[in-house]
Formats: C-alpha cells, sequence, structure tokens
C-alpha cells in the first residue's frame, strides 16, 4: 500500500490500460511452479538490477547492495525511477517481456496485475523453503507478498514496511496552560489521542486561526491515492471495510459505519485542516507541520525522518513527538499500509532468478535486516521490530513497529486502477468540495465499484 504510492495520473491510464490487455480471469500460475526444476547454477551471474522508486529508502538498498558485493563479489545496481513515471516504467518494459531487471521494489496494489501477467515469479517455494516467511509480520506477508489473498501463494518479499502514523507537536501538548485550558473545556486531559474523537477534539482546540495555528494537516490529494489512503485510516477504524469475504461491496463500503467515517474525515478537514491543503499529501503535510501551522498531521512513517531532522525542521526538530492512529467508535484500530515487496521478474535466464533469489534469502537473514533498519528501511523483521535497539532508534520507531501490527490495504487486483479512480473522485468530491453527503458519496463509491467487479467476474 501497498502500500507509498504517490503516482501522477499518467501512472495510473497506463496501469489502465495494461490491466485491460490481461484478462483479469487469467489463472495465477500453480504455487510451487517456479521451483519444480532444481535451480541452476548461479555463480555465472557476476550483477544484479533492482528497480525501485526514485527516494530515500533506495538509497539505503543500495547501501546494503553494497554490503552484499563485498560479501560476494556480485554487484547490486539500485536503479531508480521517480515516483511519477515508477509504475509506466515498469509497466511498459514487463508488457515487453524485457528483462532490463532482475528485480522490482513493487508497490503491494500491483501484486493482482503483475501476476496474472506473469511478470513476477512465483516465490511460494523459495518462501517457505527457506523460513523467511515466518520471519515477517503477518500483515505484510498478506499484503505485500500474497496473492490471491489467502491462497499461501507468494510473489515478494516484503521488504519497505510502511503505513500511516502521526506527527504532534509535543511544546503544544506538554504546556501547563494548555493543559488547562484543554481539561477545562473537554473534561479530560490533554494527551496523545486514544480515539479518533479525542483526535477530533484536539484538533478542534489547537485550530486558532487568528494566530495561524490549525489542528491538523491531513491527506487531501486526489491524484493517485492519498485522499483515499487518509480515509482509510478512519475508515477501516470505524469498523468498516471495501468488501466482504465474497468480494461483495454493496451494503459494505455504503454501510453506516463507512458513512460514518466519510462524515467524520470530512468534519475534521472543515474544521481544522491547515490552509492551503485541499491537495495535499505528504510533502504538504509534513511542510505544514515544519512550518508550525499544524499541531498534528498524519503521514507515512517513511517520510517522518524530516521532522526531527534540524536542517528541515530547524524550528521543531526537537518538539516533534510520534503516535499511531488511534482507535474507532468499538476500539477498532487500523492503518492504511503503504510499503512495497521486492520480486523476481520472470523474464530473466534462470540463472538471473536464481542469483535473485540468493540475494533475497541474504537479505532476509535476522543479521541483514538489522542492518537495513540501521541503514534508514523499514524493516517487516518481526525480530527486528520488537527489539529494544529498533524501538529506540527513534523517537517514531515504536509507532511504527506498533502500527505495522495492524495494517490493512486497498484493492490488489488487477483492476485496482478503476476501484481507486473512483474512491479518488468521489471522496475528493464530498470532503474537499463539500459537495452532497457522506451517504451519497459513498453510495456512488458502492455503485461503481459494483459494477467494475462483476464486469471482471469477481462477483457473479
Amino acid at each position: 500500500m501497498s502500500k507509498q504510492a504517490l503516482f501522477s495520473m499518467l501512472v495510473v491510464v497506463a496501469l489502465l490500460l495494461t490491466a485491460c490487455a490481461a484478462p483479469a480471469s487469467a489463472p495465477a500460475p500453480a504455487a510451487g511452479d517456479s521451483a519444480a526444476a532444481p535451480a541452476p547454477a548461479a555463480g555465472a551471474v557476476q550483477e544484479l538490477n533492482i528497480l525501485w522508486a526514485q527516494w530515500d529508502p533506495a538509497d539505503y538498498l543500495q547501501q546494503i547492495g553494497n554490503m552484499y558485493e563485498e560479501e560476494t563479489g556480485i554487484k547490486v545496481n539500485i536503479i531508480q525511477e521517480p515516483w511519477g513515471t515508477f509504475g509506466d516504467r515498469f509497466f511498459t518494459e514487463m508488457a515487453a517481456g524485457g528483462d532490463a531487471w532482475d528485480m522490482v521494489v513493487g508497490d503491494s496494489q500491483w501484486l493482482g496485475q503483475a501476476t496474472t501477467a506473469g511478470h513476477y515469479l512465483d516465490m511460494t517455494e523459495f518462501m517457505t523453503s527457506t523460513g523467511l516467511k515466518d520471519t515477517v509480520t503477518p500483515a505484510t506477508l498478506t499484503y505485500y507478498g500474497e496473492y490471491p489473498t489467502g491462497s499461501g501463494t507468494y510473489w515478494a518479499y516484503p521488504t519497505e514496511g510502511d503505513a500511516d502514523g502521526w506527527a504532534y507537536r509535543k511544546d503544544l501538548f506538554e504546556n501547563p496552560d494548555e493543559q488547562a485550558a484543554f481539561k477545562a473545556k473537554y473534561g479530560y486531559d490533554l494527551a496523545v489521542p486514544e480515539t479518533w474523537a479525542q483526535l477530533k477534539d484536539i484538533a478542534e482546540f489547537f485550530t486558532r486561526p487568528d494566530t495561524g495555528l490549525y489542528g491538523v494537516a491531513i491527506y487531501t490529494q486526489k491524484d493517485y491515492d492519498a485522499i483515499t489512503m487518509g480515509f482509510e485510516n478512519v475508515m477501516f477504524s470505524f469498523g468498516a471495510d471495501w468488501k466482504d469475504a465474497n468480494n461483495n461491496v454493496m451494503g459494505v463500503i455504503n454501510s453506516p459505519e463507512a458513512i460514518a467515517a466519510a462524515q467524520f474525515y470530512k468534519d475534521l478537514y472543515a474544521c481544522c485542516q491547515a490552509p492551503g491543503l485541499s491537495n495535499a499529501f505528504f510533502a504538504e503535510t509534513n511542510d505544514a507541520f515544519i512550518s508550525g501551522q499544524a499541531a498534528m498531521a498524519m503521514n507515512y512513517f517513511a517520510f517522518l525522518p524530516a521532522l526531527i531532522n534540524e536542517s528541515t525542521n530547524p524550528n521543531y526538530f526537537d518538539k516533534a513527538g510520534f503516535f499511531a492512529n488511534p482507535a474507532g467508535p468499538d476500539g477498532d484500530r487500523y492503518a492504511a499500509l503503504g510499503g512495497q515487496g521486492m520480486s523476481v521478474i520472470s523474464y530473466i535466464s534462470p540463472e538471473r532468478q536464481q542469483a535473485s533469489l540468493d540475494f533475497i534469502e541474504w537479505f532476509g537473514q535476522y543479521e541483514n535486516q538489522v542492518k537495513w533498519a540501521e541503514a534508514g528501511g523499514y524493516t517487516c523483521n518481526t525480530e527486528v521490530l520488537q527489539s529494544e535497539a529498533f524501538l529506540n532508534a527513534t523517537p517514531y520507531n515504536p509507532a511504527f513497529a506498533e502500527t505495522m501490527t495492524f495494517v490493512k490495504d486497498f484493492w490488489n487486483i488487477p483492476e485496482y486502477g478503476a476501484l481507486l479512480e473512483v474512491a479518488q473522485r468521489e471522496l475528493s468530491t464530498y470532503v474537499v468540495e463539500g459537495v452532497g453527503t457522506a451517504e451519497e458519496a459513498m453510495n456512488n463509491i458502492a455503485n461503481e465499484h459494483d459494477a467494475i467487479l462483476r464486469a471482471a467476474g469477481y462477483i457473479q
């Protein structure tokens, strides 16, 4: 979602075109097919190429690749592509059966399209026999690596864990005068919110246009998936979902819980959003926090390091605290998933496939996942996430480790682009533009999603 998905609308169009070229009903290769023959020798392979988006975690992975070269003599190149063209470049190469890269650290939402089209190598036997599937958190294995969901068939090793969390101004929350005023108004102590209702109270309390202070900075961007991911944090925690176990959406995405979540997200935006954030994503919410406009800011954990860096946040770097998503009305607690898994390209030679699997097996070992975390990567390794060293490494690591135990994701079927466009459009129209009601917005999403899924054969 997985997970950090920051593509332009051009990418969405490209993905939709590719999805249309591959029938949704195309069967996934049977688990274990890729391992039916003896593994070829990989010794002749002296160089591996991995495609990823252009951002700091890719630089961290290059550091890990350099370590691998020192140990094995095999050079690892991380090929970085700007987020806006990442998906377009990958799927264009794959549509041609290209072998420019050996591996890709691909978005969780690509799984359905990439696997049914035959772009990824089936890694089920590899993940099982090496024990790697048991080293990562169950949620990341499901959302970054498994398709179809619940099938036990794996196509990626969970690599860069990520999800939405929150930053908050400790200097405001810990100010005695603010604490006294808050308790006098709301009847309970000012602290990190335990529920979404408390978060809204706090946001309203700190919204002071006369002084340039506002309660929140939340996702609203209409391009690709931002407002949908932001809304998911509330929607999942309010007890709603995109579908039921049989892919039905009617009565699910427009359930009373989903409608209440949409109303809540709009109310939070209307009452307390920092100005100029009607089309906001990771950069804008960080900027609102850094400028002192927002008392609390929603963001993926991958983008929170900038908030504790004096060079990028000179005024509040030592005043930033962090917390995981609060609970909904019935105690449910979830976060929208970001992040990616590492997959092997099916079109490369058997020797290069084996060399790629050898790298992933090495990368997945505990000691190397520790190095990955130390470099700045967000490991999905359960043992590392629970270690005192990791939890104490940064102010946001405890919230990240907690969040990765309750993440949920958007659809990952080949039609996800079409489904996402509907959600983005309807949520933006209602939340940002203020057109219609929460019930109308969620009914519109349900009706269009139902039509898309029926046309693709997911609902009989």
